[in-house]
């Protein structure tokens, strides 16, 4: 059965050509490790999760680069602001090194809980520098960019159909050309990007930074660091090969970084950069993009500390396809935390005597994932399967089976006790104590409480039980 990825370049759904047979390069847009990873981001790498999952269960042997952006990402896209890791560094006290160590274990802790497979890389764009210094020196070399007393740029009026993944009209883009930047008067366009900047101007008391063969005069030794954009094509090219089969990020990389990315690596390696784009949409809270400065990052620790599994958050996460926006609000999760509860009992009463996985479903599951990683209506094959008429051994290999892309755990999950988070185990003490003081409206909002967990209280002769509803 053919895979069908929708291409962001062609703008429609194309037949799946890996460029070796049988093997697939995939590289996606990592975090910039400069705080918590809020569970929008988090919902990003649930997507490539996705990703590598199905072509795994498909057959494809996938060679999976997911970075770390540890220096360069200002706090403006656009290269515009201070570095995000040095800003961070400066306000915790700490080195950029120990702020990118710091989230990063934070990181992967949740990308654990979430359960997402590991990379077969994690580059740090900090270990990379040399192979960033040599792409620039190439681009310099090839005449697609050029130096400033401050940077060194990326002329973008030099490379053809530069706004080929975006759509936009290069006049847009253009838009300013020849007049004076503000934080760079010698930029000639409006839309050149940073490849290196140098320790000079708002960049003069750099934390991070690196000798390179670049020409200032303001800066001895051209030292620097390099700009966001760079540092995903290097490392790209470094892990995976001069063209690769699919990268994905957010839709919000369109216009500029995978744009630029696109630019870059084609200008500079003189072949084809990527042959599918992936691009996934947000996470909305309170119908807007979910972001810290909002209120709205949530971060997975507060998930679970308000007694949510995090495979909950996968449960709800699935029930959405990577190109549709997702609505997270706290009842939401109470709902996807009780159908998670309802789908660990289902699973746990088809026994632990496992059959034979059944071809009709089989064949079913394997036609939506294959129509662009068409999730959500894989998932609801799962309830079909429940209620079918299979015997409960079948039914549990193919559920099984089907986990090998959902990442729920089943298979490990059904041998274990049912786990009390501890919130709902104090709401539990606290109803016991309101009964035992015949405060019985104060115990009822309490069993409501933890009902509305996804939990339910029984009151047995041996004092109150608690279980998933």
């Amino acid at each position: 059965m053919a895979l069908k990825l929708y291409n962001t370049l062609s703008r429609r759904k194309e037949i799946f050509k890996p460029i070796k047979k049988n093997q697939v390069s995939f590289y996606h847009c990592g975090p910039t490790v400069y705080w918590t990873q809020h569970i929008g981001n988090l919902r990003g790498m649930f997507c490539a999760d996705i990703v590598v999952r199905t072509l795994k269960y498909l057959g494809y042997q996938v060679k999976h680069v997911r970075n770390y952006t540890d220096v360069g990402h200002l706090t403006g896209d656009q290269d515009e602001g201070e570095d995000k890791i040095e800003k961070t560094a400066r306000r915790e006290k700490l080195t950029p090194q120990e702020i990118a160590d710091k989230y990063i274990e934070i990181f992967e802790t949740d990308t654990r809980d979430l359960n997402l497979l590991e990379p077969t890389f994690k580059p740090r764009a900090t270990q990379c520098i040399d192979d960033i210094i040599k792409m620039v020196r190439i681009l310099l070399d090839k005449g697609y960019a050029y130096t400033t007393d401050l940077a060194v740029y990326f002329d973008v009026s030099k490379f053809k159909n530069y706004t080929q993944l975006s759509g936009q009209k290069l006049e847009e883009k253009l838009k300013g050309a020849g007049k004076a930047e503000v934080s760079d008067p010698q930029k000639k366009h409006s839309a050149d990007f940073t490849l290196w900047f140098f320790k000079a101007g708002r960049h003069k008391n750099a934390l991070q930074y690196w000798d390179s063969p670049f020409s200032s005069p303001l800066v001895k030794n051209g030292q620097g660091f390099p700009g966001w954009h760079i540092e995903c094509s290097v490392m790209a090219n470094k892990y995976l090969g001069r063209t690769i089969d699919i990268h994905l990020g957010g839709l919000e990389h369109i216009p500029v970084h995978h744009t630029n990315e696109i630019a870059q690596s084609e200008a500079a390696n003189g072949v084809k950069f990527v042959n599918y784009w992936l691009h996934n949409e947000h996470l909305l809270a309170n119908n807007q993009k979910m972001a810290k400065s909002e209120g709205t990052g949530y971060g997975l620790a507060q998930i679970k500390e308000k007694g949510f599994n995090p495979l909950a958050l996968r449960y709800l996460f699935l029930q959405a396809h990577y190109r549709s926006k997702q609505s997270f609000t706290w009842s939401l999760m109470e709902s996807a935390q009780k159908g998670f509860n309802r789908l660990l009992e289902q699973v746990k009463e088809l026994g632990s005597r496992s059959g034979k996985i059944n071809q009709e479903y089989k064949d079913k599951f394997t036609k939506k994932i294959s129509d662009d990683f068409n999730i959500p209506q894989a998932f609801s094959l799962v309830q079909e399967l429940l209620k079918s008429k299979l015997s409960k051994q079948d039914k549990l290999a193919t559920i099984l089976d089907f986990d090998k892309v959902l990442g729920l755990n089943l298979d490990k999950i059904r041998k274990e006790k049912t786990i009390i988070p501890p919130e709902i185990k104090k709401l539990g003490s606290q109803r016991e104590q309101a009964r035992r003081n015949e405060e019985w409206d104060k115990a009822d909002q309490i069993r409501k409480q933890i009902e509305a967990k996804g939990f339910k209280v029984e009151d047995t002769p041996g004092g109150p039980k608690l279980s998933p509803r």
